[in-house]
């Protein structure tokens, strides 16, 4: 049964004077327009919201008011060059001027939506890996055990079951709170999210206080926004502050959270599996579907299973649940509740078309990320590992040859080819990754730049028997997406779609 998607802001919404928002940030304003909502994007705008326009890369957001105020906008929240615009542009509209308006959407959203964030139990994951399966398993455990839930990420926002459409991996702040005031309306107790460096960084969980904020690692990503890794490092760590959360929950399995967990300012509780922590996992038994293990924590021991194969999987379904506990939830009942799922959406995602060999779909596309992925289907792999493998146009230019690198090291064959290449060369990019395998590999390596072509090559060369063993074909880098992106159009294209069709035409 088809689940319909609910909408993005609350059903019952009290109008606020405009004046008062102005008073809110102390400034003056005579207009009484009563305001229901905010959005900082025209395509996003309904009747009765305030407009915030905002400086960008390449234009101000007051150059489309004519646009906000077809959509329903009754007012403009904007800077001082936004108000020169407006005045330019001849358009009458009530206007609220500040320094820096960005800075103050998570405040008006908060108080117009009625402070929504504090009706919820709030649990925030930050990490360069591993915050979407968290983040899933965390909200599918808490489900299980009868907390009516929620959770907002990478993949989506869901609320009770329900899917929100959201595009950013922590929304903007008038979207967020937006979607706290539908969370609070719907009775929802507890939502789990993704807290991205960005978010952080743009303000975007600005006005938000975690009730527990969970820190899973550190790598290599996002070196197109952040000058180097120390200060994607510095980002993160905001979390971990009294502004931000009550109370931590740190990896000291990992090095920078051994690190955040020495000067963290709010009270921190640690987990690990090769470190123990205040949580640990124990005595880990592998297959390929998954891994048993036993958790111990505060006063509990007690059985649990990730239903996803690979060892880091251990690590994000146990931040799950001891964030649950630290919640104050029941740990076990989350944990039972996640030994019984089934995954989550293009992580380590299996792909059954009939084949008699495995066929996985994973979103890694850093280095990081490729080398976790790919060591968890080696020792549950007897024949060829074989990775599909891409890269982002427009991003961080320095991880791709590291990625094939790994890739080269830790399969069998490694077919290069695009992924999203945006607005570069496809042939660049390939080339860039191709640099970076080394001379002496000795894994097969092709190059493929058409992605359902690279696809159908790895299927090809699969093969399964029960007496020889069974090759694993990993396509990696876009995981649950259902496009391509290439010179600015999406093109519909979902690997675990494609990789099923291309199993079907061999079958």
């Amino acid at each position: 049964m088809t689940i319909q998607p609910i909408a993005t802001r609350p059903v019952t919404q009290q109008a606020t004077p405009l004046a008062v928002i102005a008073q809110w940030l102390g400034v003056q304003s005579t207009s009484t327009v009563p305001v229901t909502g905010i959005s900082l994007s025209t395509d996003r705008l309904l009747p009765g919201d305030l407009y915030a326009a905002l400086p960008g890369t390449r234009t101000h957001g007051a150059n489309f008011v004519s646009r906000a105020l077809e959509a329903g906008a009754v007012g403009v929240l904007t800077d001082a060059e936004g108000a020169q615009v407006l005045s330019a542009s001849g358009v009458e509209v009530p206007v609220v001027v500040v320094p820096e308006p960005r800075r103050v959407l998570g405040l008006v959203a908060d108080r117009l939506y009625g402070h929504p964030a504090s009706a919820l139990t709030l649990i925030g994951v930050t990490g360069t890996q591993g915050k979407t399966t968290t983040t899933r398993l965390l909200e599918a455990g808490l489900a299980g055990s009868g907390i009516a839930s929620a959770v907002i990420g990478t993949v989506g926002t869901r609320i009770k079951g329900r899917e929100v459409k959201t595009s950013l991996t922590t929304p903007e702040a008038p979207d967020l709170h937006a979607l706290f005031a539908v969370m609070a309306e719907s009775g929802v107790q507890a939502c789990a999210m993704e807290v991205s460096s960005h978010a952080l960084v743009l303000g975007r969980v600005d006005q938000v206080r975690f009730d527990v904020a969970c820190f899973l690692n550190l790598g290599r990503d996002h070196l197109d926004f952040h000058r180097d890794v120390d200060e994607y490092f510095a980002a993160k760590a905001t979390l971990f502050t009294p502004e931000r959360a009550v109370r931590a929950l740190v990896n000291i399995d990992d090095e920078h959270g051994r690190m955040l967990a020495r000067r963290a300012l709010i009270p921190t509780a640690t987990f690990g599996v090769e470190t123990p922590g205040d949580w640990h996992a124990r005595d880990l038994r592998l297959d390929p579907s998954g891994t048993d293990f036993v958790v111990v924590g505060p006063g509990v021991e007690f059985a649990a299973r990730v239903p996803m194969a690979g060892g880091f999987n251990v690590l994000n379904a146990l931040c799950a649940i001891a964030a649950a506990g630290e919640a104050g939830f029941d740990p076990q009942a989350v944990a039972t509740a996640i030994s019984h799922t089934h995954g989550v959406p293009g992580r380590l995602e299996s792909v059954h078309a009939g084949q008699a060999w495995s066929a996985i779909v994973d979103y890694a596309h850093k280095p990081d990320a490729v080398q976790a992925a790919l060591q968890a289907l080696r020792p549950v792999t007897v024949g060829k590992l074989i990775v599909v493998l891409g890269a982002g146009g427009d991003r961080d230019h320095g991880k791709r040859p590291l990625m094939a690198a790994i890739a080269a090291a830790n399969a069998d064959v490694v077919i290069i080819t695009d992924d999203n290449p945006r607005t570069e060369d496809p042939a660049t990019i390939r080339a860039e990754l191709l640099a970076g395998v080394p001379s002496d590999t000795g894994a097969q390596v092709v190059e493929i730049g058409d992605r359902r072509a690279a696809i159908a090559h790895a299927v090809s060369l699969a093969q399964g028997s029960d007496a020889q063993g069974s090759d694993t074909v990993l396509v990696a880098g876009k995981g649950h997406e259902s496009g391509q992106e290439i010179n600015g159009v999406l093109h519909r294209f979902d690997d675990r779609i494609v990789l099923s069709e291309e199993i079907g035409k061999r079958l």
